[in-house]
């Protein structure tokens, strides 16, 4: 199933519009339904080669977006009742593929940082973060149920 898009997992591709001035571009509106609510917006950076992986939540939703470096995203299905269980996907995001990634409760995902700068992702989620009961489900980088190979060969 590595090649099925996991259910509820949205893709939104963002468009530029330069000039000589620069670039305008619209990340994310409340019109576009991405959301089912906003709890919170936090902003990360990540160091060039650092795999921040696997973690997933049981109550909120996540919409990604890395303004600054680029990264890979990867996603897997844990939900035992959604018929994409267990598949797998793969998402470039960044600077050089400029976009949003919504990430459904139940599905697990982290990051890897491409390149030789740092990558900031600031990110949405559907609850605030409560301390004393996090909803942070965390999985081993390489967790063997994923089966993940992190590496990137020539090709």
């Amino acid at each position: 199933m590595a090649d099925a898009r996991i259910l509820g997992v949205v893709w939104k591709p963002l468009v530029r519009h330069p000039d000589d001035r620069g670039f305008f571009e619209e990340v994310l509106r409340d019109d576009e339904g991405l959301l089912s609510r906003f709890g919170q917006a936090s902003l990360s950076l990540s160091y060039p080669g650092v795999i921040k992986a696997f973690h997933y939540h049981q109550r909120q939703d996540d919409l990604w977006f890395f303004p600054v470096g680029d990264a890979q995203a990867v996603l897997h299905d844990l939900r035992p009742e959604s018929p994409t269980r267990g598949a797998t996907n793969v998402f470039y995001l960044g600077e050089h593929h400029p976009g949003l990634l919504v990430i459904p409760k139940g599905v697990a995902h982290g990051y890897r940082v491409l390149g030789a700068t740092p990558a900031q992702i600031l990110y949405f989620t559907t609850e605030s973060y409560r301390p004393e009961a996090p909803d942070e489900f965390r999985l081993a980088w390489d967790d063997p149920t994923i089966g993940f190979d992190w590496t990137t060969r020539p090709r």
